[in-house]
């Protein structure tokens, strides 16, 4: 089995920002395993956040690769996964390579991923981004969205007018359901009083509104809108502390280090009550599809990294009014 890397920088469509500030291209790892007569190819994010470059990750990929050079070359893929989830840790080098092994395994099942394991819905609603700018710009943002058919949409913010935001976005599309994703930019607010007003425009979840380590917090504030757990939830052990302080957890690749991992973090979320929203990293259809399994079970879904980097892989998911189309093989 040969294992390789390549760094690839996307030019977005167009500037994006969130909390933490503003991008204008995205840096992706590609990840290609050539065997026997199978090339498939991953992809991965690395997450400044998470203490992640294109560097770490590509030498954790080649660190990995190498490793493999001295187990008996005809060990089968089965184990070559085992042997990544015992080996690497959680990120984005092993969600670049796991997904990669997850479409191995389906061609040799002479099938195409995420066939023949999953059974995956022609059509899943999901989250257009509406990233932070002005009350106006955002407003348009929204509006052109919907527009085009969107009902569901992902409202970034920062902590500096949130309700002035909120308010714009919410007149643009009266009709859409609208997430807020604070990126853990609220820490210091009187959260129960921006909670309760946040009411009044009908918002159907929070996303991660303090740090992660500041999770504790929120078991202790009345909050009539649900809370979705990003940037504190990576992995199934992340789990315990975070009962009593959300409702929901947001399932991300990039974060679990790969769709095994992912499918065990939504098992035992779901026998613990949380709600399940699987989202994404800035990425190709390349990434969006490794996570469709989960997203086909998912309340929310926010994988809409294509239609922000404004490029289109061959073959790649085709998005319209505010669907994803899964190909059906």
């Amino acid at each position: 089995m040969k294992i390789t890397a390549q760094h690839v920088s996307i030019k977005l469509a167009r500037p994006f920002s969130i909390s933490r500030g503003t991008r204008t291209h995205q840096d992706v790892v590609r990840v290609t395993i050539d065997y026997e007569e199978n090339t498939v190819v991953g992809e991965c994010t690395p997450y400044a956040r998470y203490g992640e470059s294109v560097d770490s990750v590509m030498e954790q990929i080649q660190q990995f690769a190498s490793s493999l050079q001295v187990i008996e070359p005809h060990s089968n893929v089965d184990v070559i996964k085992q042997l990544l989830q015992d080996r690497m840790p959680a990120g984005a080098a092993r969600n670049g390579i796991d997904s990669a092994l997850w479409r191995l395994t389906a061609l040799h099942a002479n099938s195409q991923f995420p066939s023949p394991h999953f059974d995956v819905s022609p059509q899943i609603e999901t989250a257009m981004t509406v990233s932070v700018s002005s009350p106006s710009a955002m407003a348009e943002q929204a509006k052109g969205y919907v527009q085009l058919g969107a009902t569901l949409l992902k409202v970034k913010l920062d902590g500096e007018q949130i309700i002035e935001r909120v308010a714009a976005v919410r007149s643009a599309a009266p009709n859409a359901k609208l997430i807020l994703d604070a990126n853990e930019a609220w820490l210091g607010l009187p959260l129960q009083q921006l909670f309760h007003q946040l009411t009044e425009y009908q918002v159907a979840m929070i996303e991660q509104p303090v740090p992660k380590g500041e999770d504790e917090c929120l078991r202790h504030i009345e909050h009539p809108i649900p809370l979705c757990a990003d940037e504190s939830c990576h992995v199934s052990e992340d789990l315990p502390s975070l009962l009593g302080c959300y409702e929901m957890i947001n399932i991300k690749l990039d974060k679990t280090g790969g769709l095994t991992e992912a499918l065990e973090l939504e098992k035992q979320a779901r026998q613990h009550g949380l709600t399940i929203m699987v989202g994404c990293m800035l990425g190709t259809s390349i990434a969006m599809k490794a996570a469709l399994p989960i997203a086909t079970r998912a309340e929310i879904v926010d994988l809409d990294g294509p239609v922000l980097l404004g490029v289109e892989e061959p073959d790649g998911l085709k998005y319209q009014s505010g669907q994803i189309l899964v190909p059906q093989s």
